[in-house]
């Protein structure tokens, strides 16, 4: 496995690191190569543009950015790279609705591709990155297809064993 960050994935404040170890633990769980970082597009936005910028140079594909309240950081992100970038809201107010309509109202050719709030929205990210990048990796692609098969193999035995308690 090639230690190259395929995946950066930004927060915009410390606050968001318990969300966002989700999406970290879907890259692992693919070996897939990532860094992890603290920008604000409002506090730091030249910090932030310098590392997007960079991000292809260095082996960065995607983007996913975590971001609650005004949740500018996905749309800075995609202003300033062609790359594919996956927006998270946070919880931050309003229970994360304020960050899920500020992530996915983005204005025409700058797509943000936005995920649910939280924690769930945080592991399909990892997810979504994983399948981006698996269409140029075969290998990656099977490893996806795998791990769904595994899933849905899971579900049905759950559902033999629930049938089998109810014949009792």
């Amino acid at each position: 496995m090639t230690t190259t960050p395929k995946v950066a994935i930004i927060m915009g404040s410390i606050s968001d690191k318990d969300v966002m170890a989700e999406a970290g633990k879907a890259l692992a769980e693919f070996e897939i190569p990532y860094e992890a970082h603290v920008m604000s597009a409002h506090r730091t936005p030249d910090r932030v543009h310098d590392f997007v910028s960079a991000a292809y140079e260095k082996g960065i594909r995607v983007f996913i950015a975590g971001a609650g309240k005004a949740a500018h950081l996905a749309g800075v992100i995609a202003s300033l790279s062609c790359l594919p970038v996956i927006g998270v809201p946070m919880n931050a107010s309003l229970d994360g609705l304020d960050a899920l309509l500020s992530t996915v109202q983005m204005p025409a050719g700058i797509p943000v591709a936005t995920v649910a709030i939280g924690k769930a929205g945080a592991k399909n990210a990892g997810y979504l990155a994983a399948q981006i990048i698996s269409t140029a990796d075969a290998e990656l692609g099977d490893k996806l297809r795998a791990e769904r098969a595994a899933n849905a193999e899971a579900i049905a035995q759950k559902d033999a064993a629930l049938q089998e308690s109810l014949k009792g």
